[in-house]
């Protein structure tokens, strides 16, 4: 006894300096309540218990103090401190309030690496121990406390070392006998008192069925409860009450030993738990106990789930089938009360019974289906409990306290989606439709959307359905996917669910739950397909049209043809985008800019275009000044203005919309100039492209992602440049307009493809210009030393006026000579000429190659530019010269190999690029068309199915309802995952891309399953008709062989009779 006093101080101080508030009590209270143990020391345990109560005091005020617990889910309070309470009504979060964050605790430990630590230290083992040894309610109310703070969380580690306990040490038949005779007793707690609480009422009820036995149980339930009045049914409880007690006062002195001394602790609660509907200790001990269990499979724990079925011990104890009887017993079932629901069910124990739901909800994901057939199979009343629990309206609670009616709606069809999850087979959706009317299921589904869309109305804020679970449109939806699900067995039911299929009525319901449902197709580790349909989170709405095109038409595919992977990684930043805009939505102008992105970008183009247009025509600005046009043209324009704004507001049409800004731009300029508008045109220009790249972040979210993501992103980059150039030619100079002309090639993908075709092959291109300018080099060379005065070309000089002036003097010195010709001219007229001429010619003639610097430049500009080669740009030879073949050879050479085959190699490769561009951009729109984005799958191989391809890719394979399921995965908590979302999370964790379909659908699966099994039908009905002919064969063998037995025998009987053969023989004959 000292030592596990020992081992629990320990504990407690070492959560005194780790743990949270929630814990620490645990642990506190259990401090306390252990000194009960010790009862041969009476005196020193009453001051144990006044120190144990200082300490506990002390450390609950300075661990608390104004702290408010609030996370996921709620534990009991009633059990945390102080003696016992039998209310069941209120949850706390004691145990809950530790499963939402990971670090939690004062030396920024997390709640896992805390837990683990404990159990180092033995706190599971002394859980167990305690469990079972335990020899009052105390003591085991407060292990079973400390053993859901251990788990909480779904803690793998902790899990197997309870399994491990439990397993080698052989104590698994004592534990669950433990929580078996626990829920045993609670049942019988409930069938005697809730039996005589209701004694009176079932009376009533009787006669009142009696008079309509055809009307169905839950109208039934309804008419009974309108006929008896508040009055009566006050007197009623009055009278239930006084038996109850009297009944339990005589239990306990009848059997004091059977019920754990519950007087003493119900004696210290006070009177106010002793209020009319109050739950007794041994039922208040279930949601504990139930919450434990549930957390021993949180996490789909396989082991531990087929553990509480069954522990292949001497006895067995099937805990799984204990609470779904559990479940039977406490809604009333056991009292033939199936269809009075709200009779048995108060704001008292509604915690426990959804607590119960979510204990067999958590037995059975995974999927477990050796505990889904145990539930789906069970002789008990359970799954018509769970299916009324949907139907019916839990009345009188459901006037007071309807989100505690939306919650047990929304775990029971949390249940049956449990039931169903993972199954190829229909025998436990035959086995739930079996009871169940598919109209009255329709009609809980649009009687919750109804009342969820009046809650709307009042509450403006729609993004907070996702915090509450049990709202009504998110308990409709459960129903709906509910629904859904059944509805692949019955052909009514799918029949209703589609809009418009039965009267009409409530359609908008259907359509909304339809439209924000989805459904894929996964692979699971066996490989084996599985359709999941769930929810679409409400942040998926926010994914904007521009993102969804960039995705599905730049999603590049891999080695094998497939799209997923790119796909995937781009999954993280399409929900990124998500958040932003949800966050952007709460900034109206931001996301009104960034909504009209497009338009923006439309009203710049233009702009650049009509900017350039006026400068290329009218440049230089002063020629148009303002007031210059005349009159009656000036009225032309002025009536165009007119005419158009009146067309645009009668019927506002893009035409007319142009048509009044080019009006108003012609009436502008020549209003006020030329100039003055163009500096207007570029400072709207601006304007607008600011207002463009505030959409433009407002969309990416550039901002958000940091300054290196900015720098990084070219199409941000390329819109501030924009924006830039713009300002230039607002402030600098209008010539800078010219660049703006650039964004049509962003626009146009034919003509980005044009520039691609360039710059994909680059390095092809550069190093064939490379090897272009070593043949220069080479032959520059060769010309530099055996053709160096071939390089003359004709040049055009511009007219210099210092030779000029020299040639006039030169005319005037030769005309003062006394020189005259024949015809009295004067000679030196004749020589001024000819040596004007003379300097004309050497001037329009020049040697380029007197360094082999120049030799390179003529060779590179002149022979590349030429048609023939640098040969066209020489000096013609004489044939007479000694270099005249050198130099016919050194023309051709230079034309085959430079002009020829480099420069046509470098036009060649851009052609091809262009070519391979536009037949890429074919086959991508080609299998866009006739490929599925998910499987990979073509069209031709849904031809003559049940499906067609269109329906396959919008319904069983749409590449957005994969992405709305890892957003769902990413928002969900991962305590409240089903089995199919926790292995697709794991998946998801490891980058394993397997879950994917790929080369597969369900539809062509089960196609070819029934084409096989028609022809395995088919071969099955000719070997029934061949045994069928070889069963007549052999009967009519067996007649044939019948009758020759017959007749040989007739034959022996006939010679028998008649004489002996060996007295018919002749004597005289012969031998």
């Amino acid at each position: 006894m000292r030592k596990c006093f020992l081992t629990i101080l320990t504990l407690l101080f070492f959560l005194f300096l780790h743990c949270k508030p929630p814990q620490l009590l645990f642990l506190c209270t259990l401090f306390d309540c252990q000194q009960e143990l010790d009862q041969t020391q009476p005196l020193k345990q009453l001051e144990d218990q006044k120190r144990g109560e200082a300490l506990r005091q002390i450390l609950v005020n300075r661990y608390y103090g104004n702290f408010r617990p609030s996370g996921r889910r709620d534990s009991l309070t009633s059990y945390s401190n102080g003696p016992l309470s039998p209310g069941g009504a209120g949850k706390s979060s004691v145990a809950g309030s530790v499963g939402g964050s990971g670090t939690t605790n004062r030396s920024e430990m997390s709640l896992a690496e805390v837990q683990c630590h404990l159990d180092k230290e033995g706190a599971s083992d002394l859980v167990i121990d305690l469990i079972m040894n335990a020899a009052s309610d105390r003591v085991f109310q407060e292990s079973i406390l400390l053993a859901i703070a251990l788990l909480e969380g779904g803690n793998t580690a902790i899990q197997r070392s309870f399994f491990c306990r439990l397993t080698e040490d052989r104590k698994s038949e004592k534990f669950f006998k433990v929580f078996y005779d626990r829920m045993k007793l609670a049942q019988q707690e409930i069938k005697a008192t809730v039996t005589v609480n209701t004694s009176d009422l079932g009376n009533k009820k009787k006669d009142d069925d009696s008079s309509d036995r055809d009307v169905p149980i839950r109208k039934k339930a309804k008419d009974s409860s309108v006929q008896i009045t508040e009055e009566v049914r006050d007197q009623l409880l009055e009278a239930s009450s006084a038996t109850k007690k009297a009944y339990n006062t005589y239990r306990r002195e009848a059997d004091p030993e059977e019920h754990f001394a519950s007087g003493e602790c119900q004696s210290s609660v006070g009177d106010k738990n002793k209020d009319d509907g109050e739950m007794s200790v041994i039922i208040a001990i279930m949601q504990p106990i139930l919450r434990f269990l549930q957390l021993l499979c949180e996490n789909h724990n396989r082991d531990l789930q087929n553990f509480l079925r069954c522990q292949n011990n001497k006895t067995n104890y099937n805990l799984v089938c204990e609470t779904l009887q559990f479940l039977d017993c406490i809604c009333g079932s056991t009292t033939g009360g199936l269809g009075l629901l709200g009779l048995y069910i108060n704001e008292k124990n509604v915690a426990l019974i959804n607590q119960t739901l979510e204990s067999l909800t958590e037995y059975c994901q995974g999927p477990c289906h050796e505990n889904q057939n145990c539930i789906a199979t069970h002789e008990s009343n359970g799954i018509d409990i769970i299916i009324a629990l949907i139907l019916n309206d839990i009345n009188p609670l459901g006037k007071k306290r309807m989100d505690l009616v939306l919650e047990l709606k929304n775990n029971a069809s949390k249940l049956l989606l449990a039931i169903m999850e993972s199954r190829h087979d229909s025998e436990n959706a035959e086995r739930i439709l079996y009871n169940m009317r598919p109209k009255e299921l329709v009609e809980v589904i649009k009687k919750a959307y109804l009342q969820g869309e009046v809650e709307y109305e009042d509450s403006e804020d729609k993004e907070n359905g996702e915090d509450h679970a049990a709202s009504p449109r998110n308990v409709g939806h459960n129903i709906y996917i509910l629904a859904h699900q059944l509805a692949r067995h019955n052909k009514e039911l799918q029949h209703i669910l589609k809009p418009g299929g039965h009267n009409g009525e409530g359609d908008e319901a259907l359509e909304f739950y339809a439209k924000h449902t989805a459904q894929i197709e996964i692979v699971r580790q066996d490989r084996t397909m599985e359709q999941i349909v769930f929810p679409v989170p409400n942040i998926c709405e926010f994914l904007t049209k521009e993102s969804k095109l960039r995705v599905y038409y730049t999603t590049e595919r891999d080695e094998q043809g497939s799209k997923i992977n790119d796909f995937f990684l781009r999954s993280e930043d399409l929900f990124n985008e998500m958040n932003w805009q949800k966050k952007l939505r709460a900034q109206p102008v931001l996301y009104w800019c960034s909504r009209n992105m497009s338009f923006w970008s439309s009203i710049s183009f233009n702009l650049a275009v009509l900017m350039n247009l006026l400068v290329a025509f009218f440049y230089p600005l002063g020629g148009i000044r303002g007031g210059t046009l005349e009159p009656h043209l000036s009225a032309l324009l002025w009536t165009a203005v007119l005419v158009s704004l009146a067309i645009v507001i009668a019927l506002p049409q893009p035409h007319g919309i142009r048509t009044l800004i080019a009006s108003t731009i012609l009436r502008l300029i020549f209003s006020a100039g030329l100039e003055p508008t163009l500096f207007l045109l570029g400072a709207f220009n601006v304007c607008n492209k600011i207002i463009f790249l505030m959409s433009f972040v407002g969309n990416r979210g550039t901002f958000t992602r940091g300054y290196r993501a900015m720098i990084l992103d070219m199409e941000f980059l390329y819109h501030l440049l924009y924006l830039i150039i713009c300002s230039f030619g607002v402030f600098v100079h209008v010539f800078f307009y010219s660049l703006l002309l650039f964004d049509l090639v962003y626009r146009e993908e034919t003509l980005l493809n044009v520039i691609k075709s360039v710059t994909r092959n680059g390095r092809s291109i550069i190093l064939t210009a490379v090897l272009a300018l070593i043949l220069v080099y080479l032959f520059s060379i060769v010309g530099y030393i055996f053709f160096k005065d071939d390089f003359i070309l004709v040049v055009d000089r511009i007219p210099n006026k210092t030779l000029e002036a020299g040639a006039s003097m030169a005319g005037e010195f030769v005309s003062s000579s006394v020189c005259h010709l024949e015809n009295n001219e004067n000679c030196s007229t004749k020589l001024a000429e000819g040596l004007q001429m003379k300097v004309q010619d050497d001037e329009s003639k020049e040697h380029t190659c007197e360094s082999l610097l120049m030799c390179i430049v003529t060779v590179l500009i002149h022979g590349l530019r030429s048609g023939g080669g640098v040969g066209d740009v020489l000096r013609r030879p004489s044939k007479e010269e000694p270099l005249f073949a050198a130099r016919v050879i050194y023309d051709l050479l230079f034309f085959f190999m430079v002009i020829i085959i480099v420069l046509n190699l470098i036009f060649g490769v851009i052609i091809d690029t262009f070519a391979d561009l536009r037949s890429e951009k074919q086959k991508k729109e080609e299998v866009l068309k006739t490929t599925c984005f998910i499987c990979g799958l073509e069209r031709d191989k849904f031809d003559n199915k049940t499906v067609t391809f269109e329906e396959h890719i919008k319904e069983e394979h749409n590449m957005w309802h994969y992405l709305c399921f890892i957003v769902l995965v990413k928002v969900k908590d991962s305590t409240e995952y089903t089995g199919p979302e926790s292995y697709v999370a794991e998946m998801i964790k490891e980058h394993n891309l397997d879950w994917f379909p790929r080369m597969r659908a369900m539809s062509l699966v089960s196609s070819d399953a029934e084409g096989e099994q028609n022809e395995i039908r088919n071969l099955q009905e000719k070997l029934e008709s061949t045994m069928k002919l070889v069963c007549n064969l052999s009967g009519q063998l067996n007649e044939l062989k019948e009758q020759m037995t017959e007749q040989r025998k007739q034959k022996q009987r006939i010679g028998l009779l008649g004489h002996p053969p060996h007295m018919n023989v002749n004597p005289q004959q012969p031998a």
